[in-house]
């Protein structure tokens, strides 16, 4: 994905907030070099980050006409309003080595025999994962075959197929699930016997 930014010549709160009221967002770039202070194009840094792939790949960055590949590392929402008040990128180059997390791509699902003749359903323990490699060799996502799930057994990080220069950061965790399956769930359903016509009743005295 590329972004066009702009040179930011004034910093503080004041010039911030005089940004935002002109439709733009104050930001940093940082890593690789100097930091250097940007602005961005709000509406269009907004819908960008709805995007998946903004947040979790290599991204070219483009100021007065010299293009920089960078990543999304931070940004600050407003509380309530759909208004994005603040970015921060990391510059990247061949040799720049990261951790960052990468969404799961859960594919096969209706094929699995856990669901297809089982009729279970799939529980995503996992829906991200953190990894570690060159900023050139990060994946925009990591597909999770569930094609041959079947009940009684889960998949886990080391099930995944992974190339060699991503390692998984499991924090201590030796072998994380990533997926599981949950049997269909068997509802009862209890019929109350009807009362007898004359049961609550009292019979009058003669």
């Amino acid at each position: 994905m590329k972004f066009v930014a702009f040179e930011r010549k004034q910093q503080g709160t004041g010039a911030s907030r005089r940004l935002r009221h002109a439709g733009k967002v104050p930001g940093i770039v940082y890593g690789a070099g100097e930091p250097a202070l940007i602005e961005l194009d709000h509406n269009a840094l907004y819908h960008a980050m709805k995007k998946e792939a903004f947040h979790s790949s290599l991204l070219d960055m483009e100021v007065d006409g010299k293009t920089t590949q960078v990543l999304l590392r931070d940004y600050q929402m407003h509380p309530y309003k759909p208004q994005v008040l603040h970015v921060d990128f990391q510059r990247v180059d061949a040799t720049t080595r990261i951790t960052k997390k990468v969404p799961l791509h859960f594919v096969g699902e209706a094929e699995s025999p856990a669901v297809k003749t089982d009729k279970g359903t799939v529980n995503h323990v996992l829906t991200q994962l953190e990894i570690t490699c060159l900023a050139q060799q990060l994946p925009e996502f990591i597909e999770v075959d569930l094609s041959n799930l079947t009940m009684g057994h889960s998949i886990h990080v080391n099930d995944l197929k992974l190339a060699e220069h991503i390692k998984v950061v499991t924090h201590g965790k030796p072998n994380p699930v990533v997926a599981t399956p949950v049997p269909p769930v068997v509802e009862e359903i209890v019929v109350a016997a009807a009362p007898a016509p004359d049961a609550g009743k009292k019979k009058g005295k003669k």
